[in-house]
């Protein structure tokens, strides 16, 4: 037995997680093809892999009291000087994934942890490079927009490799998304 380093996340679907893993790479980010397009639920977290069976049945308890929400995606932002990040905004399904992230880390569950800085959902597509880079991206995404009915979330392992593959999905335990954006308001729980 030993330590892996495991990561939740919404994964952008098709064909907009290819287009933004491609972008991201054009811009210089060499990380990019190793990290699946997505918006962030658990960190990079290190565990014994004994409790990985312990913390797939938390994640479907997390899954099974969610209900599907919009997600939209629409310009960009940045952590910078803070942090060396350029992103894509969440600007629908923020208030989910919020709601998500805390139930991930609960501290009655199994990865219970601290983060280093506020939850804030994103979607990276800059990371570490320069600084010219970074601007470059986001001027270049500062018009991008996606949309599409969050369905669930997963559970990725990162491999020595620096590579993130993906463990097991996670549906949630509603069967209706909403139709139409705004469904999900500021505040709401997507829970029972």
């Amino acid at each position: 037995m030993g330590t892996v380093t495991i990561g939740v996340s919404i994964a952008v679907p098709e064909p907009h997680g290819s287009l933004l893993q491609e972008r991201r790479a054009g811009f210089g980010d060499a990380a990019a093809h190793g990290i699946p397009t997505h918006v962030t639920l658990l960190p990079p977290t290190e565990v014994d892999d004994s409790e990985l069976p312990a913390i797939e049945a938390h994640l479907v308890e997390v899954a099974a009291a969610a209900r599907p929400f919009p997600m939209q995606l629409s310009g960009t932002g940045t952590f910078r000087p803070l942090s060396p990040v350029v992103f894509v905004q969440v600007v629908e399904g923020a208030s989910a994934c919020t709601w998500l992230q805390k139930q991930v880390r609960d501290a009655s569950g199994p990865m219970a942890r601290e983060l280093q800085f506020p939850y804030h959902p994103h979607v990276t597509v800059a990371h570490g490079i320069d600084d010219e880079a970074m601007d470059r991206a986001f001027e270049a995404l500062a018009d991008y927009a996606a949309a599409w009915p969050c369905t669930g979330f997963a559970l990725y392992e990162q491999g020595a490799d620096g590579v993130w593959r993906k463990l097991r999905e996670f549906a949630f335990g509603g069967a209706v998304v909403p139709s139409q954006p705004g469904h999900v308001k500021r505040g709401s729980l997507p829970a029972r």
